[in-house]
């Protein structure tokens, strides 16, 4: 009996201790596991992260302009920014040509206040060029036809006194895929028309295919309001598109940009895209929109819109609001 029970109890011992290493093992195993898959996710997740890095890095183009303050300092800053939207329709309809700017926006956005201003430019304002004097006066959306996107950020810094910290140029076909990639967008009609086999009727909300927000805002000719009533239905579709693509989501969809990085130029890097998306997608859930208002006036059998003093110095106003910035006397900086 004496002999036996320690004999019972050494072997109660030897499974109390046997299941001990095969625990430890087990998990081990489990750890060895969860770091494989740690690792692979990570390398995925870098890979993916370099990927989208390196496609908006083939959509960087700088602007050449000179610029009124440092824009990467206020973006660090996370103080008020300065967007220029240009629109071409080349890649659109077999276009290939460089072509002109039909569509020029200047958009704020402000984080403190939590609002966007998004204000149109009509395409035939009249301005004067600084680097082609002698092609002087033009139409603004000739400025990029002259001298790229630098000579159009240089002729509107310069007629309304504003700083203008990054710009983004979309021809059509990169519009399209935009806004395609985000799953379409919603619009409300301001007006009963047709064109190019779709209808639109004033006060119906649409949701919009890339094709269809094409259709939407290229009409002109039968709109009362002429190219201020197309720039009215560019910008509700414009501020649709900034309300889904200002992300983390959209920002590291390397298929979303990668959609638009042959059709689309921006001065703006990969990490000014993520501190946008970070720190200033809150104010773009806040959109005012506004636009220069000119007249009609032909000069050398050219037809320009002609935008009064008083209607520069008023843009200049809300844009510098927009900035954060002190409205100046633009008659002074004659």
């Amino acid at each position: 009996m004496n002999n036996q029970e320690p004999l019972e109890k050494r072997s109660e011992y030897r499974q109390r201790n046997d299941r001990g290493p095969r625990c430890h093992r087990g998990w081990k195993i489990f750890g060895i596991i969860v770091l494989i898959i740690a690792v692979v996710a990570g390398i995925y997740a870098f890979m993916a992260w370099r990927n989208v890095k390196v496609t908006t890095n083939n959509m960087f183009d700088s602007s050449g302009a000179t610029h009124q303050r440092n824009a990467q300092k206020v973006l660090d800053q996370r103080r008020p920014v300065s967007i220029l939207l240009l629109g071409t329709d080349t890649g659109a309809l077999g276009r290939s040509y460089k072509g002109r700017t039909d569509t020029v926006m200047i958009m704020t956005i402000n984080p403190q206040t939590k609002k966007t201003t998004l204000v149109s430019i009509p395409r035939d304002m009249k301005v004067n060029l600084p680097g082609y004097p002698d092609d002087s006066p033009a139409k603004i959306n000739a400025a990029y036809t002259y001298g790229g996107v630098k000579e159009t950020i240089n002729v509107l810094q310069k007629h309304f006194n504003i700083p203008i910290d990054y710009y983004v140029l979309v021809n059509m076909r990169g519009l399209k895929k935009a806004i395609n990639q985000v799953g379409g967008v919603n619009v409300t009609s301001p007006l009963t028309f047709d064109y190019e086999g779709s209808h639109f009727e004033k006060g119906k909300t649409y949701h919009l295919t890339g094709a269809e927000a094409l259709k939407f805002s290229r009409m002109r000719y039968d709109d009362p309001q002429g190219d201020y009533g197309r720039q009215q239905r560019q910008k509700l579709v414009i501020k649709a598109l900034l309300k889904k693509s200002v992300s983390y989501k959209t920002v590291l969809n390397q298929q979303f940009l990668r959609s638009i990085s042959h059709n689309s130029k921006t001065d703006l890097t990969f990490d000014n895209m993520l501190q946008l998306a970070r720190h200033y997608r809150g104010a773009t859930k806040n959109i005012t929109q506004d636009h220069a208002q000119g007249r009609g006036e032909e000069d050398d059998g050219q037809a320009f819109e002609v935008v009064p003093k008083d209607e520069q110095q008023r843009i200049s106003n809300v844009l510098r609001k927009g900035l954060g910035l002190t409205t100046t006397n633009l008659d002074a900086e004659d």
